[in-house]
């Protein structure tokens, strides 16, 4: 297996190299590419992405700014500090909501809709990691509001 782009060595920087084992990773979503240099015999591996276009965010103020999978991500892993979500979940998390935020709207989404789809998949994971959530989301005036969101959860 021999691919045509040629990538510059880290050790001597020549770009004369050959491709040893070649796989997909991340569900297919990219390719993992093990190399060898020509010149000095350097193994080192390359992976290649699709690259990902995002659509972009209409806030509750009507303002639009990029979709941040980052900032998705630093969202879910503030709700779920000190509680047993591992890294995999979360990642597998903002995965899931990219998927469906890219696949239903791909040009403008609401942020509501976003913030939607972390509360009902986090429900999921963690109860109190979705209350933690929730309640910025929401943004909880008082105790009663804090209440009656649990008291939904308790009942559901």
């Amino acid at each position: 297996m021999c691919s045509n782009i040629r990538m510059r060595c880290p050790r001597c920087s020549n770009s004369n190299d050959r491709v040893i084992d070649s796989r997909t990773v991340k569900d297919g979503r990219a390719t993992r590419r093990r190399r060898e240099c020509n010149e000095c015999g350097y193994r080192f591996t390359t992976y290649e992405y699709i690259e990902t276009s995002y659509p972009s965010v209409v806030k509750k103020n009507g303002q639009r700014e990029p979709f941040d999978p980052k900032k998705l991500e630093k969202g879910i892993v503030r709700s779920c500090e000190k509680r047993p979500v591992s890294s995999e979940q979360i990642r597998e998390l903002v995965e899931q909501i990219i998927s469906r935020v890219t696949e239903e709207y791909p040009d403008e989404v609401e942020g509501k809709f976003i913030g939607e789809c972390v509360m009902e998949l986090l429900q999921d994971v963690d109860e109190v990691a979705y209350v933690r959530f929730a309640s910025v989301y929401r943004q909880f005036k008082d105790v009663s509001q804090f209440r009656e969101e649990l008291d939904k959860l308790l009942k559901g």
